[in-house]
């Protein structure tokens, strides 16, 4: 049958009145609608009005044609209504653009009418600060449009959102602000936000809820739930997203058939994954990330065989210690051995992710088995802890239940004290030294310590090609050396160099007494006998004040976020320090120590300090005091730190504060609006860089668009260098997950003319693609190394070792190159002095801790690593203040897998990688050049030589010929006399060459060997190896690494880092690897005066081999300058007699 060209005979039909003639028009139409659509569109308020028409008798089909005929006309919210009017007529199941484009449309109008519907509760509006905040703040001249920016929401569209008040194209619209009051949280309110909610009518709003529903069936029967779970999380509607999940673990039950191993992995556990993922990644609204999270929280809880670890991680975000205890307990009793590695694992996991506050509050939920019960009372003294839980909890998030619940196990807890058995108190001893960390931080060590692949050679070449006078020359190679050795233990450098170590003064002195806290970081048991020659003591002339600062924040670098045991060593060597040197010192160590502890004491002794108003101590003591606070958002702290830095005269105690502010708002996302832009509209440009800082922390790894929106308007609009230059560097924090997508955001501003904004472009690049190894950040960061500017040449040479961290050639090709430019700008006599140290920190990095180390601002199971950011963002203020570079040790994460069984011992087992060795290797070492002798250069050639030549030719053409004419006895050749050529090098070295090619070209027997023509070929590399355990293994390797024996199984799958594992076969005897860190460390004796200092050290160096560096150092380092103040003084010379002329006269 021939297709229809015209469309005008059915159009009259349907004016017809016989409803057979309008049914049979429509039918027809609708098959041919898509090629006559044009002759219908005048036509289609006819079909509307068939449609309307109750007693018609075909409604449907006059819809579903109406609705064809509105899609082609491009008014899809009209083709919608109808398509919904036409019932059954409108297939889902069709294969076509129609249905195709109604279903996205009918998908994106029931997510803006359920968030209509479902509000969720602003996080911005959730314990807000007090107006005493805001009264801090001067009042902006423009009637506060700074803070409707703040509330506006993370969703908002950038055009629709508030500009801040420095912009010229803001402009005050009532619209345009963010109302929580409004329906689903003030986003449904905001144009573009979501698709805006037609008028539907009730029949019409049945029939699109059958629509949704249709679809999710097909959905679950196709088992495609992930569409599902993300039409639910994005319409807010928590019940679809239950209902999904619940769907998918029957589905799987009844594919299983009741086999147990199936429910351990399949569709459910992958799906809750997935949900975790978007949760934590995708949702940027923390009230409804916090309400998903606890909805998988219940459904986790109702599993027969519930994921514990993804409980854990859940627990930990919510910050829910009282249910963390209650797993480890539920655990416990079940006492087999699986549950018992469980219990483990999960306690590791918690203590990757947790506060030092949450895990001291999980260690109180657990039953005591008064094993050191001395060691939790630095962290919460005695008659304090319960009012300061209850003050932090109604200063954060309202994220916990009441006081109830949090005392709610204590009266069973004392009940069960006494009923424990003996291996249930070795358990729980056994969680609690975990929990304290004391057993990560000890297995790592042992890793450092026996995969140390420290080049030596580059250290060496480092500390040869930069003058030790030069403080920041000392310096740089003592930073190197730090981050090369970083957890090792092996501080062999200093021993082989006391003589260049001998040359630190002042800081410099400071620093590298520091730099042993970053070299032992984690050294437990013997970090603080390390560190005893170079303490504060009360005896008269003790040593540099410089050594005892440093020796301070060493101490506090060893037992970084995880200070238990120093703490109150180090609040007492704070309070009794009088030098602001030492107490500079000892406010770094005590607040790296007692990071995110919460401690009232320590912040009241930090702030008493601060109120002394020196500017040395200062910026060590507001970042300490923010450290202290880490996270918690205490709105008193802040009062006290706004209003004490507009009242300082002090640029540095302002910067300090400012840093200090940022990290009490670290994670706390719209709960830092008010005072992010309380400091970006202070006049004061340094309380405005934290304000950027506070921004970074804020919302740090959420890939937020509200918080990258404003940074790149301050890094264009700003008239600060130095606040436009940590914006653009702040892009980096943000977006540190998303790492392939800095490159394209930050490519126009690497090309900025403003040198400032180049160097935070560089360093965005490598905070959020550290240990990446991705080449569209090498290829805008290598032009930078050339760049004029010697800043941003430093920036570029930092990022690239970020980086390139445990990288080589096989995994990306420009690691050889890089490395060789390293070296050679570290060599140039012509570069920059603060290039040269960039590039030191460069080789430091790229080689950080024995090669084994990574730069990790997330944990193994994707939380955000706090110790990690923390120590990267303060090691970006090394722009202002050397010492701070120490805090990047913090970010250093090892890549290894520790396997451990259940009884916390290390099995000596296999581990197979299924990839070729050289892909995942060491970078080879450098080789070691011996001196080389001066280029040879060719021996010219003498004109009068050149004619002798040619005269000698000549001579012997003549004699040829004559010999010819004349048949004469055969005479030997007359050799060329050695005046007349002039043998060059070159020919020299070309006949030995040929000597020895005859010589390698002939056999023993005098034939010919086929080596000398052929090279023989490489041999090709097997896919597949083993590994041992307590191996390195990098991220990117994890995937290909497996547990191949059978006696051994993981609990759960591989992540780095420790991995509990279950022993099939208990009663056979088991191999186990020994510890190799574990070793006794002799105190160096403290000489008395400068003199005996420098030659005990010089002797210890040939005498005392088996002592550490840091003992051989300590005489050196602990000596006084000769110019330091209060030191020992020159002796007065003599009086001398002198004679004059006269008196020699009058004798």
């Amino acid at each position: 049958m021939v297709g229809l060209t015209s469309a005008a005979g059915l159009v009259g039909f349907l004016s017809e009145p016989d409803p057979d003639l309008q049914v049979f028009a429509l039918r027809t139409l609708n098959d041919e609608v898509d090629l006559l659509w044009t002759e219908v569109a005048d036509s289609v308020g006819q079909i509307e009005a068939l449609y309307e028409d109750e007693s018609f008798p075909e409604r449907e089909l006059a819809a579903l044609v109406t609705a064809k005929v509105y899609y082609h006309l491009q008014e899809y919210n009209e083709s919608m209504v109808f398509a919904l009017g036409a019932g059954k007529l409108f297939n889902l199941d069709a294969a076509g653009e129609f249905e195709d484009t109604i279903i996205s449309k009918c998908v994106d109008t029931y997510i803006a009418l359920s968030a209509m519907h479902n509000p969720a509760t602003p996080a911005s509006t959730v314990n807000q600060p007090p107006p005493q905040l805001t009264a801090a703040f001067p009042q902006s001249t423009d009637g506060g449009a700074s803070t409707s920016a703040s509330l506006t929401s993370p969703t908002t569209p950038f055009s629709q959102s508030t500009l801040p008040s420095k912009s010229l194209l803001s402009r005050q619209e009532a619209s345009s602000t963010f109302d929580p009051s409004l329906p689903g949280g003030g986003n449904a309110g905001v144009v573009g936000a979501h698709p805006t909610p037609l008028a539907l009518q009730r029949g019409i709003q049945k029939s699109l809820q059958a629509i949704i529903e249709q679809l999710f069936e097909r959905c679950f029967r196709e088992g495609r739930y992930r569409q599902v779970v993300g039409i639910a999380v994005e319409a807010r509607n928590l019940d679809v997203l239950r209902r999904a999940i619940l769907r998918a673990s029957e589905d799987e039950m009844k594919l299983s058939d009741g086999h147990k191993d199936s429910l351990i992995s399949g569709k459910g556990e992958e799906l809750m994954e997935y949900v975790l993922d978007i949760c934590m990644m995708v949702v940027q609204e923390r009230g409804l990330r916090n309400e998903i999270l606890k909805l998988i929280l219940d459904l986790l809880n109702e599993i027969p065989t519930p994921d514990y670890f993804a409980i854990a991680k859940c627990v930990v975000y919510l910050n829910q210690h009282s249910l963390a205890s209650g797993i480890l307990r539920q655990l416990v009793e079940k006492a087999d051995a699986r549950s018992i590695a469980t219990a483990y694992q999960i306690a590791f996991d918690l203590y990757d992710n947790g506060t030092q506050e949450f895990l001291s509050n999980v260690q109180d939920d657990l039953p005591s088995v008064d094993e050191k019960p001395a060691e939790s009372s630095p962290l919460q003294p005695p008659g304090g802890s319960n009012e300061d839980n209850g003050e932090s909890a109604t200063e954060t998030d309202g994220l916990l239940s009441g006081p109830e619940a949090q005392q709610s196990d204590s009266a069973p807890l004392d009940e069960k004290k006494d009923q424990l058995s003996d291996d249930e108190r070795k358990i729980y001893r056994s969680i609690g030294d975990i929990l304290r960390g004391t057993k990560s931080i000890e297995l790592n060590l042992e890793f450092l310590y026996r995969n140390n692949h420290t080049d030596m050679t580059i250290l060496n070449k480092v500390k040869d090609s930069l003058e030790a006078r030069n403080s920041i020359f000392h310096t740089a190679v003592t930073f190197a050396n730090a981050f090369m050795n970083s957890g090792t233990t092996s501080d062999v450098f200093f021993r082989q160099n006391l003589e260049w170590l001998g040359k630190a003064v002042n800081w410099s002195k400071f620093t590298a007494t520091a730099a042993l806290g970053v070299i032992h970081r984690g050294n437990l048991s013997q970090g603080q006998k390390l560190l005893d020659p170079y303490l504060p003591r009360e005896a008269v002339g003790a040593g540099s004040v410089y050594s005892q600062g440093g020796s301070l924040y060493a101490l506090g670098l060893i037992y970084a976020n995880h200070g238990t045991n120093v703490l109150e060593y180090l609040r007492d060597s704070f309070r009794k320090a009088t030098d602001e040197i030492v107490q500079h010192g000892g406010a770094l160590g005590l607040g790296v120590a007692g990071m995110a502890t919460g401690s009232e004491e320590i912040y009241d002794e930090l702030k008493n300090v601060l109120f002394s108003d020196s500017a040395l101590n200062g910026e060590a003591v507001g970042l300490s005091m923010g450290l202290v606070m880490l996270g918690t958002g205490n709105v008193k702290a802040l009062g006290e730190m706004i209003q004490y830095a507009h009242d300082t005269q002090h640029e540095k105690s302002v910067r300090g504060l400012a840093m200090g502010m940022a990290l009490i708002m670290f994670g706390r996302q719209e709960a830092s609006d008010e005072l992010i832009n309380g400091l970006l509209d202070d006049p004061d440009p340094t309380l405005r860089y934290g304000g950027i800082l506070t921004l970074a922390m804020a919302y740090c790894g959420t890939g937020s668009n509200k918080a990258v929106r404003k940074l790149l308007h301050v890094a264009v609009s700003d008239v600060s260098d130095d606040v436009r230059r940590v914006a653009v560097m702040s892009l980096g924090f943000i977006l540190f997950r998303k790492p392939s997508s800095v490159p394209r955001m930050v490519e126009l501003l690497s090309e900025s003319y403003n040198p400032h904004v180049r160097y935070g472009a560089a360093m965005a690049l490598g905070i959020s693609c550290a240990g990446t190894g991705l080449d569209e950040a090498i290829d805008l960061l290598e032009p930078m190394i050339k760049d004029p500017t010697d800043f941003v040449r430093q920036g570029a040479l930092i990022s690239l070792a970020m980086i390139l961290v445990q990288q080589n050639e096989a995994m990306n090709s420009k690691v050889g190159s890089i490395r060789k430019t390293l070296q050679r700008i570290i060599g140039d006599r012509h570069e920059d002095a603060m290039a040269k140290f960039g590039c030191a920190l460069a080789l430091g990095i790229i080689d950080a801790g024995g090669r084994n180390c990574t730069i990790g601002l997330q944990t193994q199971t994707g939380n955000l690593n706090m110790a990690g950011i923390v120590g990267m963002v303060v090691f970006t203020q090394y722009w202002y203040w050397f010492p701070l570079t120490h805090f990047l040790s913090l970010s250093f994460t090892p890549t290894s897998v520790i396997g451990l069984d259940q009884d916390l011992e290390i099995p000596s087992l296999k581990l197979y990688s299924a990839t070729r060795p050289s892909l995942f290797d060491y970078p080879p070492e450098q080789e070691t050049k011996a001196d080389e002798a001066p280029e040879k250069v060719a021996t010219a050639v003498l004109s009068t030589t050149a004619q002798a030549k040619r005269r000698a030719q000549k001579k012997e053409k003549l004699q040829r010929r004559e010999s010819m004419d004349i048949d004469q006895t055969p005479a030997t050749p007359k050799n060329e006399l050695p005046s007349d050529k002039m043998e060059t090098d070159d020919d020299v070295e070309r006949r030995d060459s040929e000597k020895k090619e005859g010589k390698d070209g002939e056999k023993e027997d005098g034939t010919t060997s086929e080596t000398g023509k052929k090279k023989p070929e490489k041999e090709k590399e097997k896919v597949g190896y083993d590994l041992e355990n307590m191996s390195r293994v990098l991220p990117a390797q994890l995937r290909f690494v497996s547990f191949t024996e059978g006696r051994y199984n993981p609990v759960k799958k591989p992540t780095g880092g420790v991995v509990l594992l279950v022993d099939n076969q208990p009663s056979e005897q088991k191999s186990l690897l020994q510890m190799k860190a574990r070793k006794p460390t002799d105190r160096a004796a403290v000489p008395e005066t400068m003199d005996d200092r420098i030659s005990s050290a010089f002797e210890a160096a040939g005498n005392r081999q088996a002592a550490g560096g840091a003992a051989e150092a300590a005489g050196v380092l602990t000596a006084v300058d000769e110019d330091e103040e209060g030191g020992e003084e020159a002796e007065v010379p003599r009086d001398f007699e002198y004679f004059s002329d006269n008196d020699g006269s009058e004798e």
